[in-house]
Protein backbone atom coordinates (compact mmCIF):
# COMPACT_ATOMS: atom_id res chain seq x y z
CA UNK A 1 0.00 0.00 0.00
CA UNK A 2 2.90 2.35 0.71
CA UNK A 3 3.92 2.40 -2.94
CA UNK A 4 0.33 3.08 -4.03
CA UNK A 5 -0.20 5.88 -1.53
CA UNK A 6 3.07 7.67 -0.74
CA UNK A 7 3.19 10.44 1.86
CA UNK A 8 2.32 13.81 0.37
CA UNK A 9 2.15 17.43 1.43
CA UNK A 10 -1.21 19.23 1.50
CA UNK A 11 -0.02 22.81 1.86
CA UNK A 12 -1.65 24.89 -0.88
CA UNK A 13 -1.11 28.62 -1.40
CA UNK A 14 -4.52 30.26 -1.62
CA UNK A 15 -6.54 33.11 -0.11
CA UNK A 16 -9.71 31.02 -0.24
CA UNK A 17 -11.59 30.64 3.08
CA UNK A 18 -13.69 27.65 4.15
CA UNK A 19 -16.32 27.25 6.87
CA UNK A 20 -15.45 23.78 8.17
CA UNK A 21 -18.65 23.63 10.26
CA UNK A 22 -20.58 23.41 6.98
CA UNK A 23 -20.50 19.84 5.49
CA UNK A 24 -20.61 21.14 1.89
CA UNK A 25 -17.67 23.49 2.50
CA UNK A 26 -15.75 20.69 4.24
CA UNK A 27 -16.20 18.60 1.09
CA UNK A 28 -14.88 21.49 -1.02
CA UNK A 29 -11.96 22.02 1.38
CA UNK A 30 -10.84 18.38 1.34
CA UNK A 31 -11.00 18.19 -2.45
CA UNK A 32 -9.16 21.49 -2.76
CA UNK A 33 -6.36 20.23 -0.51
CA UNK A 34 -6.13 16.59 -1.61
CA UNK A 35 -8.40 16.02 -4.58
CA UNK A 36 -6.04 13.76 -6.55
CA UNK A 37 -5.31 11.57 -3.52
CA UNK A 38 -9.02 11.31 -2.71
CA UNK A 39 -9.77 10.06 -6.21
CA UNK A 40 -6.94 7.51 -5.95
CA UNK A 41 -8.30 6.14 -2.67
CA UNK A 42 -11.84 6.05 -4.09
CA UNK A 43 -10.56 3.87 -6.92
CA UNK A 44 -8.79 1.60 -4.43
CA UNK A 45 -11.93 1.20 -2.30
CA UNK A 46 -14.00 0.07 -5.30
CA UNK A 47 -12.45 -3.40 -5.06
CA UNK A 48 -10.36 -3.33 -1.87
CA UNK A 49 -10.48 -2.48 1.83
CA UNK A 50 -8.19 -2.19 4.85
CA UNK A 51 -8.07 -2.32 8.65
CA UNK A 52 -6.70 0.77 10.39
CA UNK A 53 -5.92 0.78 14.12
CA UNK A 54 -6.34 4.29 15.53
CA UNK A 55 -3.84 4.81 18.35
CA UNK A 56 -3.76 8.03 20.33
CA UNK A 57 -4.31 9.54 23.74
CA UNK A 58 -7.87 9.91 24.94
CA UNK A 59 -9.57 12.87 23.22
CA UNK A 60 -6.83 13.09 20.58
CA UNK A 61 -9.44 13.07 17.79
CA UNK A 62 -9.42 9.39 16.69
CA UNK A 63 -13.17 9.22 16.26
CA UNK A 64 -13.39 12.62 14.61
CA UNK A 65 -10.72 11.80 12.02
CA UNK A 66 -12.39 8.46 11.25
CA UNK A 67 -15.79 10.08 10.77
CA UNK A 68 -14.30 12.74 8.47
CA UNK A 69 -12.77 9.99 6.34
CA UNK A 70 -16.16 8.27 6.16
CA UNK A 71 -17.77 11.60 5.26
CA UNK A 72 -15.47 11.83 2.22
CA UNK A 73 -15.65 8.23 1.01
CA UNK A 74 -19.10 7.12 2.15
CA UNK A 75 -20.63 4.71 4.66
CA UNK A 76 -21.01 2.09 1.95
CA UNK A 77 -17.21 1.79 1.71
CA UNK A 78 -15.90 2.60 5.19
CA UNK A 79 -16.98 1.92 8.78
CA UNK A 80 -15.67 3.10 12.13
CA UNK A 81 -15.90 0.93 15.24
CA UNK A 82 -15.23 2.59 18.58
CA UNK A 83 -14.56 0.12 21.39
CA UNK A 84 -15.77 2.69 23.92
CA UNK A 85 -19.05 3.27 22.07
CA UNK A 86 -19.46 -0.47 21.50
CA UNK A 87 -18.96 -1.30 25.18
CA UNK A 88 -21.36 1.47 26.22
CA UNK A 89 -24.08 0.24 23.85
CA UNK A 90 -23.64 -3.36 25.03
CA UNK A 91 -23.65 -2.18 28.66
CA UNK A 92 -26.94 -0.38 28.07
CA UNK A 93 -28.46 -3.43 26.37
CA UNK A 94 -27.33 -5.82 29.11
CA UNK A 95 -28.50 -3.48 31.87
CA UNK A 96 -31.99 -3.42 30.34
CA UNK A 97 -32.11 -7.22 30.84
CA UNK A 98 -34.16 -7.81 27.70
CA UNK A 99 -33.85 -9.76 24.46
CA UNK A 100 -30.53 -8.11 23.58
CA UNK A 101 -28.93 -9.47 26.75
CA UNK A 102 -29.98 -13.03 25.97
CA UNK A 103 -28.81 -12.64 22.37
CA UNK A 104 -25.40 -11.44 23.59
CA UNK A 105 -25.06 -14.34 26.04
CA UNK A 106 -25.87 -16.86 23.30
CA UNK A 107 -23.26 -15.27 21.04
CA UNK A 108 -20.63 -15.32 23.80
CA UNK A 109 -21.27 -19.00 24.49
CA UNK A 110 -20.25 -19.73 20.89
CA UNK A 111 -17.46 -17.19 20.42
CA UNK A 112 -15.99 -16.07 23.76
CA UNK A 113 -12.80 -17.92 24.80
CA UNK A 114 -11.69 -15.86 27.79
CA UNK A 115 -10.40 -16.99 31.17
CA UNK A 116 -13.33 -15.39 33.06
CA UNK A 117 -16.72 -17.18 33.03
CA UNK A 118 -19.36 -15.40 30.96
CA UNK A 119 -21.43 -14.42 33.99
CA UNK A 120 -18.42 -12.80 35.69
CA UNK A 121 -17.52 -11.03 32.45
CA UNK A 122 -21.04 -9.60 32.29
CA UNK A 123 -20.66 -8.48 35.92
CA UNK A 124 -17.37 -6.78 35.03
CA UNK A 125 -19.13 -5.00 32.16
CA UNK A 126 -21.93 -3.74 34.41
CA UNK A 127 -19.48 -2.57 37.10
CA UNK A 128 -16.88 -1.02 34.81
CA UNK A 129 -15.33 2.42 35.36
CA UNK A 130 -12.86 4.61 33.44
CA UNK A 131 -9.87 2.70 34.84
CA UNK A 132 -11.15 -0.87 34.42
CA UNK A 133 -10.36 -2.77 31.24
CA UNK A 134 -12.54 -5.68 30.20
CA UNK A 135 -10.82 -8.97 29.22
CA UNK A 136 -9.29 -8.78 25.75
CA UNK A 137 -11.09 -11.96 24.68
CA UNK A 138 -14.41 -10.31 25.54
CA UNK A 139 -13.55 -7.22 23.46
CA UNK A 140 -12.55 -9.46 20.54
CA UNK A 141 -15.87 -11.31 20.76
CA UNK A 142 -17.79 -8.01 20.74
CA UNK A 143 -15.77 -6.83 17.75
CA UNK A 144 -16.43 -10.06 15.87
CA UNK A 145 -20.16 -9.64 16.51
CA UNK A 146 -20.15 -6.03 15.34
CA UNK A 147 -18.00 -6.64 12.26
CA UNK A 148 -20.41 -9.37 11.14
CA UNK A 149 -23.07 -6.63 11.00
CA UNK A 150 -20.86 -4.17 9.11
CA UNK A 151 -20.08 -6.37 6.11
CA UNK A 152 -17.27 -5.93 3.61
CA UNK A 153 -15.95 -2.45 4.27
CA UNK A 154 -12.68 -0.75 5.16
CA UNK A 155 -12.48 -0.47 8.96
CA UNK A 156 -11.19 2.10 11.42
CA UNK A 157 -10.83 0.57 14.88
CA UNK A 158 -10.82 3.19 17.64
CA UNK A 159 -9.77 1.91 21.06
CA UNK A 160 -8.10 -1.37 20.07
CA UNK A 161 -5.41 -2.12 21.02
CA UNK A 162 -6.00 -0.46 24.40
CA UNK A 163 -3.01 -1.85 26.32
CA UNK A 164 0.45 -3.26 25.56
CA UNK A 165 -0.70 -6.88 25.63
CA UNK A 166 -3.33 -6.16 22.99
CA UNK A 167 -0.74 -4.89 20.49
CA UNK A 168 0.27 -8.48 19.76
CA UNK A 169 -3.40 -9.41 19.27
CA UNK A 170 -3.76 -6.68 16.67
CA UNK A 171 -0.85 -8.06 14.65
CA UNK A 172 -2.91 -11.10 13.72
CA UNK A 173 -6.36 -9.64 14.30
CA UNK A 174 -7.62 -10.61 10.83
CA UNK A 175 -6.94 -14.27 11.52
CA UNK A 176 -8.75 -14.05 14.86
CA UNK A 177 -11.97 -12.82 13.28
CA UNK A 178 -11.68 -14.67 9.94
CA UNK A 179 -11.50 -11.40 8.05
CA UNK A 180 -10.29 -10.80 4.49
CA UNK A 181 -6.60 -10.62 3.69
CA UNK A 182 -6.54 -6.80 3.69
CA UNK A 183 -3.63 -4.49 4.41
CA UNK A 184 -3.64 -3.31 8.02
CA UNK A 185 -1.75 -0.49 9.67
CA UNK A 186 -1.51 1.74 12.74
CA UNK A 187 -2.42 5.42 12.70
CA UNK A 188 -0.59 7.16 15.54
CA UNK A 189 -1.83 10.48 16.97
CA UNK A 190 -0.07 12.40 19.73
CA UNK A 191 -0.69 15.86 21.17
CA UNK A 192 -0.04 17.92 24.33
CA UNK A 193 -2.15 17.32 27.45
CA UNK A 194 -3.18 21.00 27.47
CA UNK A 195 -4.99 20.44 24.18
CA UNK A 196 -6.62 17.29 25.57
CA UNK A 197 -7.79 19.30 28.61
CA UNK A 198 -9.50 21.88 26.38
CA UNK A 199 -11.11 19.21 24.25
CA UNK A 200 -12.43 17.37 27.29
CA UNK A 201 -13.96 20.46 28.88
CA UNK A 202 -15.93 21.50 25.83
CA UNK A 203 -16.55 18.20 24.02
CA UNK A 204 -20.14 17.31 23.14
CA UNK A 205 -21.38 14.04 21.62
CA UNK A 206 -24.57 13.10 19.80
CA UNK A 207 -26.35 10.42 21.89
CA UNK A 208 -27.68 8.78 18.72
CA UNK A 209 -24.85 8.68 16.14
CA UNK A 210 -21.93 9.37 18.56
CA UNK A 211 -20.60 12.21 16.37
CA UNK A 212 -18.28 14.42 18.41
CA UNK A 213 -18.10 18.23 18.34
CA UNK A 214 -16.59 20.93 20.56
CA UNK A 215 -18.09 24.16 21.94
CA UNK A 216 -14.86 26.08 21.28
CA UNK A 217 -12.86 24.14 18.69
CA UNK A 218 -15.31 22.37 16.39
CA UNK A 219 -18.86 23.74 16.35
CA UNK A 220 -21.80 22.05 14.69
CA UNK A 221 -23.71 24.06 12.10
CA UNK A 222 -26.74 24.36 14.41
CA UNK A 223 -26.79 25.80 17.92
CA UNK A 224 -29.61 25.95 20.49
CA UNK A 225 -30.18 27.88 23.71
CA UNK A 226 -31.55 26.49 26.99
CA UNK A 227 -33.69 29.09 28.76
CA UNK A 228 -33.47 27.26 32.10
CA UNK A 229 -29.68 26.94 32.29
CA UNK A 230 -29.01 30.08 30.23
CA UNK A 231 -26.49 28.13 28.17
CA UNK A 232 -25.93 27.49 24.49
CA UNK A 233 -25.74 23.90 23.27
CA UNK A 234 -24.81 22.12 20.03
CA UNK A 235 -27.31 20.32 17.80
CA UNK A 236 -26.23 17.29 15.76
CA UNK A 237 -25.67 18.03 12.04
CA UNK A 238 -26.82 14.61 10.84
CA UNK A 239 -30.32 14.81 9.38
CA UNK A 240 -31.37 11.34 10.60
CA UNK A 241 -30.72 12.42 14.21
CA UNK A 242 -33.52 15.01 13.87
CA UNK A 243 -31.74 17.87 15.61
CA UNK A 244 -31.01 16.04 18.85
CA UNK A 245 -29.12 17.95 21.55
CA UNK A 246 -25.45 16.98 21.90
CA UNK A 247 -24.33 16.15 25.45
CA UNK A 248 -21.19 15.88 27.55
CA UNK A 249 -19.52 12.46 27.61
CA UNK A 250 -19.09 10.41 30.78
CA UNK A 251 -16.12 11.31 32.95
CA UNK A 252 -15.00 14.36 30.98
CA UNK A 253 -15.75 16.81 33.82
CA UNK A 254 -12.82 15.30 35.72
CA UNK A 255 -10.40 16.64 33.09
CA UNK A 256 -6.97 15.10 32.51
CA UNK A 257 -6.47 14.49 36.24
CA UNK A 258 -9.11 11.79 36.07
CA UNK A 259 -7.35 9.95 33.23
CA UNK A 260 -3.63 10.41 34.04
CA UNK A 261 -3.07 6.66 34.20
CA UNK A 262 -4.92 6.18 30.93
CA UNK A 263 -2.85 8.87 29.20
CA UNK A 264 0.38 7.20 30.34
CA UNK A 265 -0.82 3.86 28.96
CA UNK A 266 -1.76 5.50 25.66
CA UNK A 267 1.70 7.08 25.39
CA UNK A 268 3.33 3.67 25.95
CA UNK A 269 1.09 2.18 23.30
CA UNK A 270 2.16 4.76 20.74
CA UNK A 271 5.83 4.09 21.51
CA UNK A 272 5.28 0.32 21.28
CA UNK A 273 3.50 0.60 17.92
CA UNK A 274 6.28 2.86 16.63
CA UNK A 275 8.80 0.13 17.38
Amino acid sequence: MASEFPLFKTKVDSDKKFNLSDPSERWEYFHFKAGLEIEKIKTYLEENSFIAYMLGKKNSGKGTYSKLFIEIFGKDKVAQLSIGDLVRSVHQAVASDGHEKQSLIEFLKKNYRGYLPIDKTIDALLGRDLKTLLPTEFILALLKREISKVGKKALFLDGFPRNLDQVSYSLFFRELIGYRDDPDFFILIDLPEKVIEERMKYRRVCPLCQTSKNLKLNLSSKIGYDEKTKEFYLICDNSFCREVKMVAKEGQKLGVEGIKERLATDANLINKANS
